[in-house]
């Protein structure tokens, strides 16, 4: 997309939006604690903007108009989206919103914890590198990739909210000398170019509207002899369109994850590629021989559980631990402790989960794409 067809960015709007929204809820424990603290007419307004999207359509119908219509706003349908749902993935998955690979007998949080690592491994990040988070969520990758290297770390997000959170933990955990969080969107940076000495992605950029813009933008702040690496979202090669199983399984997981448009891995390599990088790596890591699979959170699969630690986290996504869920929130809802939309963004999350899961089983998605490239010198 050329920069006159982007959103706008607005700062000013954004950030009373999020005032008015989230309060001081960015200062509560998260979770369920930071739901309570919402503003009932703005996160109507949220509810409403990010499902127009999908609400009273037929998405299995789904034509190109109603994909460039998300494409088009995809700034305010990722912000929006992140205003929904930050806190559930706090209260369910941590402060790293992102999938892992499990080694046997590992813990949730500890694998977690190694995707991590391993990405600032591959790419090389050392101790003191000005180093770019691009879609920082929270700031969970960034605090621990900056414990494990020593570099100084910059996240950037388009979410007030999530900005403030992140902001929040750094400062708690006296991390604050080694990060930085920035407001913007990853579309039009406010970098000069050759800034930074690493970039990395976690499943953040499959938020854009086109993978080959968001690429080109990292390559500009990237400087020359750098290296850039990313998990991307992505649809398999055996993806088929025209197969109304695979494309309900596309557009749930886009709708319950805040995505205008994903593409396929050999779409992605392309983007990567002609954004300028030199490819050094690509692996779809979901493909590993792995006992337990990446998906297993998600699927409520208690014999994958690494930890009793984990015990939680894995209740929390079953059938019935979704069915509770769905009640507590609407009863939440009904009494006034929980904001209203509560539970439809629950429901939504569901359908995501259920769709990430049979894209997970018959080979058609892979959260771990895993691409690294140097920028030429």
């Amino acid at each position: 997309m050329t920069p006159s067809t982007l959103e706008r960015e607005d700062l000013t709007r954004d950030a009373e939006f999020n005032k008015a929204l989230h309060g001081k809820s960015a200062q509560a424990r998260g979770g369920l604690s930071a739901m309570r603290g919402k503003n009932a007419a703005a996160q109507k307004a949220a509810v409403d903007e990010y499902f127009k999207h999908w609400d009273n359509k037929e998405h299995v119908n789904e034509t190109d108009a109603d994909r460039e219509a998300r494409r088009s706003e995809y700034a305010t349908l990722t912000r929006h989206y992140y205003n929904l749902v930050t806190d559930f993935y706090e209260y369910g998955w941590g402060a790293s919103f992102h999938f892992c690979r499990f080694a046997h007998g590992e813990p949730f949080l500890q694998a977690i914890a190694r995707h991590e690592h391993y990405l600032a491994k591959e790419i090389g990040i050392q101790k003191d590198m000005k180093v770019l988070d691009v879609g920082c969520g929270v700031g969970g990758p960034a605090r621990e990739i900056a414990k494990f290297t020593g570099a100084h770390i910059t996240g950037l997000n388009n979410n007030d909210y999530q900005i403030d959170r992140a902001i929040h933990y750094a400062e708690s955990q006296g991390l604050a000398d080694h990060l930085a969080f920035v407001k913007s969107d990853f579309m039009q940076m406010k970098f000069p170019d050759n800034t930074f000495d690493v970039v990395y992605a976690i499943e953040a950029t499959v938020h854009a509207p086109e993978l080959v813009d968001v690429y080109r933008e990292i390559y500009r702040v990237l400087k020359p002899g750098g290296t850039f690496g990313v998990y991307e979202w992505l649809m398999t090669d055996d993806y088929d369109n025209d197969n109304l199983e695979h494309r309900r399984i596309r557009l749930g997981i886009e709708q319950g994850d805040g995505i205008s448009s994903m593409v396929t891995v050999s779409e992605g390599l392309q983007a990567f590629q002609d954004a300028g990088f030199e490819m050094v790596h690509h692996e779809d890591l979901a493909t590993r021989p792995d006992a337990t699979p990446w998906y297993y959170p998600i699927a409520g699969s208690f014999k994958h559980m690494g930890s009793v630690w984990d015990l939680f986290t894995i209740a929390r996504m079953t059938w019935w631990g979704r069915g509770l869920a769905h009640r507590m929130f609407g009863l939440g809802e009904s009494v006034g402790v929980l904001p209203k939309g509560s539970q439809k963004t629950a429901d939504s999350m569901a359908l995501a989960a259920d769709c990430l899961v049979k894209g997970g089983q018959q080979k058609l998605f892979t959260p771990m794409y895993l691409m690294v490239g140097k920028k030429p010198e």
